[in-house]
């Protein structure tokens, strides 16, 4: 067997993000993206959440993002939505 050539300081561990933040929110079709300030992107629904879903166009794009990221709400029709609870994905049991 061959010797380990290189120190374990020499690797990189992949990255892996600690918190999910939004930075924005795009609505496509009948999909709602949140897009997080680490790149990735959460796609769910808009059926999942029934004042989105029944909200117009223009009530969709006034949202406002709060706690740092972790939150998501549209004043208009009083909607609120954690990007945690997005990770989770839904429980439409409960609904």
């Amino acid at each position: 067997m061959g010797a380990l050539v290189g120190s374990q300081s020499e690797f990189q561990k992949a990255y892996r993000p600690t918190s999910a933040l939004a930075k924005t929110v795009k609505f496509r079709r009948e999909m709602m993206e949140a897009h997080l300030t680490d790149g990735r992107i959460i796609s769910v629904p808009i059926i999942w959440f029934p004042l989105l879903h029944e909200a117009t166009v223009e009530q969709r794009k006034h949202y406002e993002i709060g706690a740092g990221g972790a939150s998501l709400h549209w004043p208009e029709i009083d909607e609120d939505i954690s990007v945690a609870g997005l990770l989770a994905g839904a429980d439409t049991q409960n609904s």
